[in-house]
């Protein structure tokens, strides 16, 4: 990430930095990795460690569900009913060390005075339906469909939904800096010319002019395996001013320059954001290949030691059929996998895509909870045999539609 500055800071970092009254601002060093990783200065008007009550607000367990079978999956999400806020509501459907991921599709505000902090990973939100503002200590990320939000691990923050604009969210949790990959970028950090996208892509927050109204606010903090609350006398959005390489940010996935070729690319092509052991993609509407015999559709691959998801959020998906909008797939490590029968020579002579997708792949077998174990399509393994075949699955499947899938 690069520099960023807002509000009011001194002219060195650790000297004094008073307030017209003639008091001091309260100096927050906000970093990872200790003091060796990236790292903010925030400035507050009241010292940011003056809780007055910590209680306790729920555990945090996760269940692996297990059916006996090591196979592909398809996890319909979109008929899920809407339930709590952004936080309380969520759904998570896998998870391994390095990652948790699901769908949230809150029914409610936070409450007024409440804000959430994860003290344990970093926060990925991809808004798929919804407006609104997301709050941070750092200023304010006003977002909208397709938007990533990047919240960097520690950060607080609260989501200000347009009431008017039902949401439906993918959000991933991760104990690791989700960032640009490492091959986007120089030794200083600047993304390069041939990255996706570019540092004008990455959106800082706005900055807000400090809140120093008193009360009650309750910060809502994860830990590894529970929820607690700390309360405080003083708005925690009090920052006068903050600078540094560690702040949280949105992407907009429409701003993602995709990359293509003669022929079909590989999905490294989609990278988006790195982290340890996973990486994130965007599959984006795009001109597909050029060579005079070329074939769209990517050819049938095995993940040998990779775990691959995709969310599909909008248009036609050239290589898969019968995945609806807001479903997941699941291909494991192990198995290959590829275009369902058909959509090979169908895509043959296209010119070009809408398809918009999110992939996540892990390089650690992801497990899987129960509550994508119920929105489970059991058929999903089956749905690659030929139409000619008369088994009655074979037939079923191949009749649910034209709709395809990125990779």
């Amino acid at each position: 990430m690069y520099y960023v500055a807002r509000g009011s800071i001194p002219r060195q970092r650790h000297t004094q930095h008073r307030a017209p009254d003639g008091s001091l601002y309260a100096e927050e060093l906000f970093g990872v990795e200790g003091f060796t990783g990236r790292s903010s200065l925030l400035y507050h008007l009241t010292p940011p460690t003056r809780t007055h009550r910590i209680e306790p607000v729920r555990p945090i367990r996760l269940e692996a569900a297990d059916d006996g079978l090591h196979r592909h999956r398809l996890t319909k999400t979109g008929g899920l009913e809407p339930r709590g806020d952004v936080v309380s509501g969520r759904v998570p459907l896998y998870f391994n060390n390095d990652v948790i991921f699901g769908v949230v599709r809150p029914a409610e505000a936070m409450p007024e005075g409440q804000f959430y902090r994860n003290g344990i990973a970093d926060e990925m939100l991809f808004v798929h339906e919804g407006r609104g503002v997301c709050r941070t200590v750092f200023g304010d990320l006003a977002y909208g469909p397709g938007d990533y939000l990047v919240l960097p691990i520690g950060t607080t923050w609260r989501l200000d939904a347009d009431e008017a604009s039902p949401h439906r969210i993918l959000y991933l949790e991760a104990p690791s800096e989700i960032e640009p990959p490492k091959r986007y970028r120089n030794d200083y950090g600047q993304l390069l010319e041939h990255a996706p996208y570019s540092q004008r892509d990455l959106h800082a927050p706005e900055f807000r002019e400090p809140d120093g109204a008193e009360g009650e606010f309750v910060i809502h903090v994860r830990s590894a395996d529970r929820v607690t609350a700390y309360h405080y006398r003083h708005h925690p959005f009090d920052v006068v001013g903050w600078d540094g390489y560690l702040w949280p940010f949105r992407f907009d996935i429409a701003d993602f320059q995709p990359i293509t070729g003669r022929v079909h690319q590989p999905p490294p092509v989609h990278q988006t954001f790195q982290a340890r052991n996973f990486v994130v993609c965007s599959f984006v509407p795009r001109k597909f290949d050029y060579h005079p015999l070329a074939i769209p559709a990517p050819y049938n691959h095995s993940n040998i030691n990779s775990d691959e998801v995709i969310y599909y959020v909008a248009g036609n998906f050239m290589s898969r059929r019968g995945v609806e909008i807001a479903s997941f797939t699941v291909h494991p490590a192990g198995i290959p996998h590829g275009p369902h029968p058909g959509t090979v020579e169908a895509s043959i002579g296209k010119e070009a895509t809408e398809e918009l997708a999110v992939m996540v792949d892990t390089f650690h077998p992801l497990h899987v909870t129960q509550a994508a174990m119920d929105l489970d399509d059991p058929k999903y393994p089956y749905s690659w045999l030929p139409a000619e075949d008369h088994a009655r699955e074979a037939s079923e499947l191949a009749e649910r539609g034209p709709e395809a899938f990125p990779d």
